[in-house]
């Protein structure tokens, strides 16, 4: 079984969910959750934080690709932010940044925010 957990924090109204160890398909359930959770508490701008997240599959960037309209339609988005090199490397072969703002870290993902720039 797969090591992976979410912790929650809030900056600025937006929330940030710290991911950490491997998301894969056994473990993509609990980061919908997540998610959804973070939508129940009002939270329509959300930054995933991958300095901890060690592997990410498909079925763990699926997660992102269901909810990301849901978030636009209500004036959200996602944001990526301190991916790790071999994590990113997955989010560019796919096309990841052509859809997501990913930034280096989690200030500049924020400040996206706060300045107001528009999703991709």
């Amino acid at each position: 079984m797969s090591n992976f957990s979410v912790a929650f924090r809030n900056s600025a109204g937006t929330t940030i969910l710290d991911l950490h160890g491997e998301l894969d398909a056994h473990t993509a359930p609990d980061l919908e959750s997540a998610i959804l959770k973070s939508r129940e508490n009002g939270g329509h701008n959300v930054i995933i934080n991958g300095a901890h997240l060690d592997y990410i599959s498909s079925a763990g960037l699926g997660v992102f690709m269901a909810f990301v309209e849901e978030f636009r339609a209500e004036d959200g988005d996602i944001k990526f932010a301190a991916l790790q090199p071999k994590v990113y490397n997955v989010f560019d072969l796919l096309g990841f940044p052509l859809i997501f703002h990913i930034t280096g870290s989690e200030e500049e993902a924020l400040e996206l925010f706060n300045s107001g720039v528009r999703p991709l």
